[in-house]
């Protein structure tokens, strides 16, 4: 699966993730695009888009969004990386248009 690292994932959660071909915003030029235009450009590139921005299902119409979303719920690593076995699960089984939600939060 490709998958989109929006700008809030930490980078060494890209190396804890396996079988997956993981680019972030960085890398594509996209830094600094709004929600709706992002998501359409990833849209056409990439299977699923990963981000801890918990207000994104309500900014936007997914409805018909073909992209998978994965939305974990802090951006800290030290957190994160307590989770890796759980992001990879939801990760491996998003189907496309799905909206997921992970429900990690800061201690």
């Amino acid at each position: 699966m490709k998958v989109l690292f929006d700008e809030c994932v930490p980078r060494p959660m890209r190396m804890a993730l396996t079988g997956h071909a993981i680019s972030t915003i960085d890398e594509t030029g996209w830094k600094g695009l709004k929600n709706g235009v992002l998501l359409g450009r990833a849209e056409g590139c990439y299977d699923a888009f990963v981000t801890a921005d918990k207000n994104l299902r309500y900014q936007q119409n997914l409805a018909d969004r073909r992209i998978a979303i994965l939305e974990r719920g802090t951006p800290r690593w030290p957190v994160l990386r307590r989770y890796i076995p759980q992001i990879q699960q939801a990760l491996d089984g998003l189907q496309p248009g799905e909206y997921h939600t992970l429900n990690i939060f800061n201690p």
